[in-house]
């Protein structure tokens, strides 16, 4: 079984200006995208999984919050699952990798949050596969003082 990676990338900085790259992420089985933003900080956008589709996610501006879970009962999954969580920020460029079986949200951390989603189903083929579940069913989104 596949699991969720993060593909991590980096910044160049020269006398020019800045070139943000995840140079080790390919296209490959990449069938389309969508930008999803949130018209303020701190509202969460989950839980949407797809038993046979998998997702790329590339945060393009700001930051959020993902995450993403192993459905183990898709008519009603535990709650008590372990959800992975990842702060994403454009200042660290990453492409985040969610394999099929999962459900996936995000938070935005700023106003000004963009991100990526690069699928490898169709539209068609997605609304086949489209499950989703209440935004607070795995309540991962709270942030943490230090």
């Amino acid at each position: 079984m596949e699991q969720v990676r993060l593909i991590e990338g980096g910044v160049a900085v020269d006398d020019r200006g800045q070139l943000a790259f995840v140079n080790t992420f390919g296209f490959e089985g990449v069938k389309r995208f969508y930008a999803v933003s949130n018209h303020r900080s701190g509202f969460v956008r989950a839980w949407h999984a797809h038993r046979k589709e998998a997702k790329y996610v590339h945060l393009a501006r700001g930051s959020a919050i993902v995450g993403a879970v192993k459905v183990d009962d898709w008519e009603k999954p535990s709650r008590d699952l372990k959800v992975e969580r990842f702060v994403l920020s454009s200042a660290k460029p990453s492409v985040l990798y969610i394999p099929a079986g999962y459900a996936n949200g995000f938070m935005s951390l700023t106003a000004d949050a963009l991100l990526y989603y690069f699928s490898t189903a169709t539209i068609e083929e997605s609304r086949g596969d489209d499950v989703r579940y209440s935004a607070r069913h795995w309540d991962c989104w709270q942030v943490e003082e230090r």
